[in-house]
């Protein structure tokens, strides 16, 4: 795989304190807002956000964690045993307004998935969407709400998203998918 950087550390912070600022925006405030990360690196995105909330706001926002695993309609294309890592909700999401945050956008399925597991949980008075990276392909009718960067890519390339919480670096890079030789 060879890859290019497309957001450096002080591109992806810009990116999240702009959609922190347009969170509030578009809330006309922070009643009611909670924010809940997409296991797995959408967690740490979504504490950035509520970090800079109140960094502006001065307001706790709730953070919670939503683990999708069980929710894929791809569960066993992806792994015979799959790694659970937990969905832990702060708060009751009923009647609240609960933005979902992951990484990348692309096909749609995670977040049909994520929404799936939401209301298993309660039943939100809205659910939104912020994600830092946004690189089209949709194949449900979903879009983000709040995005970081649209990114136009071809479908044999992957957007690798680094957050210093996992990945000890913040960055985002996309790699072309070698294609294998052909065989005589």
């Amino acid at each position: 795989m060879d890859g290019r950087q497309i957001m450096t550390a002080d591109e992806v912070r810009r990116a999240i304190i702009r959609i922190s600022h347009e969170l509030v925006e578009k809330q006309a405030g922070t009643d009611g807002l909670v924010l809940v990360g997409i296991q797995r690196r959408g967690v740490p995105l979504a504490h950035r956000i509520a970090a800079a909330v109140e960094e502006n706001e001065g307001v706790t926002l709730p953070v919670g964690a939503l683990d999708i695993t069980f929710y894929r309609d791809d569960l066993s294309l992806i792994a015979q045993q799959p790694v659970v890592k937990g969905t832990q909700l702060p708060v009751d999401l009923n009647g609240r307004t609960v933005v979902l945050v992951d990484d990348v956008l692309y096909t749609g399925r995670t977040i049909r998935a994520a929404m799936d597991a939401l209301v298993d949980f309660g039943r939100p008075r809205a659910i939104r969407l912020a994600v830092l990276v946004d690189r089209g392909h949709r194949e449900l009718p979903i879009r983000a709400d709040h995005v970081g960067k649209n990114v136009p890519t071809s479908s044999d390339e992957v957007v690798k998203v680094l957050v210093v919480e996992i990945d000890g670096e913040d960055a985002v890079r996309i790699e072309r998918v070698a294609t294998p030789a052909p065989t005589a």
